[in-house]
C-alpha cells in the first residue's frame, strides 16, 4: 500500500461544533466554481469561497442539523436561503465579505417538516428530472418530499415541500444514495446495520403528489426492498454507509448482468473497517478489510481520467483511496477528525479541482487543493522514460543501446545514485 505525503492547504477560520454530515462541496452561487458549505450545531451555515480564510457567506438558524444552501432545524423548521443576491453584491462590493442588511440574512422560505432529521439527500430519486428532497430520521423512517409551486406564481417562496412518501426501516439510517437499477432509471438506496441496504421504491403517481401531504403511517417491509451484501448474517450492531453511482469513466466497458451496471458501482463501509465495491447487479468486485475505525466514505477522480474513486476515511485522519482494480493508496492527516468531505473545490487556479477537507477538533478546517494524482497504481522510473519518446534518442546520442536493458539500467543507477554514494 503507496503512502501520500499532501502537503498543499489551507486553513480556515472555524468556530464551533458540526455533525459529520453537515459538510458538503458544491456551487453555492450559480458560478459553475465549487464552494464549502458547513454547518455548525448553534445553527450558523457558513459558506467558503476560493482561498480565503474567512467565510464567505454566513447565515443563522439556531439548532441546525444540516448544512447544505439548504439547512434543517433540530425541531423540524427546514430554512431555505437564497445566496444569488449575496453572490450579487460582491461583484459590486470592492470588500470580500458581505454586509448585507438583515433582511437579506434570513431564509426567504421556511416549513415545519417531522423533526429529529439525522441524514438529507437531494437528488432525482424517480427518473422525472426534477430532485426530490429526501430525510432520513433517527426513528428508521424516511421521508421523500417535492417542491410544489402554484401554478399562477411566479414567486418561488410561495411554493411549498409536499410529503410523496413514508418508508419505515428495520434498522438505523445512516446514509442515503442514488444509483442506477437494471432499466437505468435511479433507484433509492438505505444503508441497513450489518453491511446491509434497501431499495425504497417510488411508487406515488404524479397525482398522488398532488395530495395533502398528510404524514401517515408507514408499515416495516413495505416498498423495502433488503439487500445483504452476503449470504452470511453480520453484526447488526455494526454501522453502514453506501454511496452510489460511481463513475467507471467513458471508456466503453462489457456490461456485468444487465447493461446500466457498467456504469455505476455501489459502495459500503462498516465501522469497523471494511470497504466492498459491488456493481448493480450485487456483484462482489472487491473488499478491502483496514485496520482504522471508518466513519466516512466518498468519492472522487482523483487521476483525472473520468473514473471515480472511493475514499475513506478514519476518526484518527487515515485516508484510504482505492480505485477500481483494488489498488489503495493512503494519506495520513496530523488530527484527529471531527467531520471529512471529498470533491471538487476552486482555490487558486480558478477552476475546479480535487481536494480533500478536513475538520479537526482543534477548530480548523483543512482543505489540501492539490490531491490529483498521476496514476493509481505504483510503477518504476524505467517503465515511465520508456513510455517517453524521446528517451531512446537521449540514449543514443550518450552512446547506450536502447535494446540493452542492463545499459540502461545502469546509466540510470549512475545518474540517481553516483554523487550519494561517493
Amino acid at each position: 500500500m503507496r503512502a501520500l505525503n499532501y502537503v498543499q492547504r489551507v486553513s480556515l477560520d472555524f468556530t464551533g461544533t458540526l455533525f459529520p454530515h453537515a459538510i458538503c462541496l458544491g456551487d453555492a452561487d450559480n458560478d459553475s466554481l465549487n464552494e464549502l458549505v458547513v454547518g455548525d450545531t448553534s445553527g450558523k451555515l457558513l459558506v467558503y469561497k476560493n482561498d480565503d480564510s474567512k467565510p464567505w457567506i454566513t447565515r443563522t438558524c439556531v439548532g441546525m442539523r444540516k448544512g447544505e444552501e439548504r439547512s434543517i432545524r433540530n425541531k423540524g423548521w427546514f430554512h431555505l436561503f437564497d445566496l444569488t443576491a449575496a453572490s450579487a453584491s460582491k461583484a459590486d462590493s470592492s470588500s470580500q465579505h458581505e454586509f448585507l442588511s438583515s433582511d437579506d440574512q434570513k431564509p426567504f422560505f421556511t416549513q415545519h417538516i417531522p423533526a429529529n432529521t439525522k441524514v438529507i439527500l437531494i437528488s432525482d430519486i424517480d427518473g422525472d428530472g426534477r430532485c426530490e428532497l429526501v430525510v432520513g430520521y433517527t426513528d428508521r423512517v424516511v421521508r421523500a418530499f417535492r417542491w410544489e409551486e402554484p401554478s399562477d406564481s411566479s414567486d418561488l417562496g410561495s411554493g411549498q415541500l409536499v410529503l410523496l412518501k413514508k418508508w419505515l426501516l428495520e434498522g438505523q439510517v445512516d446514509s442515503l444514495s442514488v444509483n442506477p437499477g437494471p432499466e437505468g432509471l435511479p433507484e433509492l438506496m438505505v444503508s441497513q446495520p450489518g453491511c446491509g441496504y434497501a431499495i425504497l421504491l417510488c411508487s406515488w403517481t404524479q397525482q398522488d403528489s398532488s395530495g395533502s401531504g398528510e404524514d401517515g403511517p408507514a408499515t416495516p417491509g413495505r416498498d423495502v426492498v433488503l439487500h445483504l451484501t452476503t449470504g452470511r448474517i453480520h453484526n447488526k450492531n455494526v454501522s453502514t454507509h453506501l454511496i452510489g453511482s460511481i463513475s467507471k469513466g467513458t471508456q466503453p466497458c462489457k456490461p456485468c448482468v444487465n447493461e446500466s451496471s457498467g456504469f455505476s458501482l455501489l459502495n459500503s463501509t462498516l465501522f469497523m473497517g471494511t470497504l466492498k465495491l459491488m456493481d448493480s447487479s450485487e456483484q462482489l468486485l472487491w473488499s478491502v478489510q483496514v485496520d482504522h475505525q471508518l466513519f466516512a466514505l466518498q468519492k472522487l477522480d482523483v487521476t483525472g481520467d473520468g473514473r471515480e474513486e472511493v475514499v475513506a476515511c478514519a476518526w484518527d485522519g487515515q485516508t484510504y483511496i482505492i480505485d477500481h482494480n483494488r489498488t489503495v493508496v493512503r494519506f495520513q492527516f496530523d488530527e484527529n477528525v471531527n467531520a471529512f468531505c471529498a470533491g471538487q473545490y476552486t482555490y487558486k487556479e480558478g477552476k475546479n479541482s480535487p481536494c480533500l477537507v478536513y475538520v479537526s477538533f482543534s477548530q480548523k478546517i483543512y482543505i489540501y487543493w492539490k490531491v490529483g494524482l498521476e496514476r493509481m497504481e505504483s510503477t518504476n522510473l524505467l517503465r515511465v522514460l520508456e513510455e517517453k519518446p524521446e528517451f531512446k534518442s537521449h540514449l543514443k546520442v550518450l552512446g547506450v543501446d536502447a535494446e540493452d536493458p542492463a545499459a540502461v539500467r545502469a546509466l540510470v543507477a549512475n545518474v540517481l545514485y553516483k554523487d550519494a554514494q561517493s
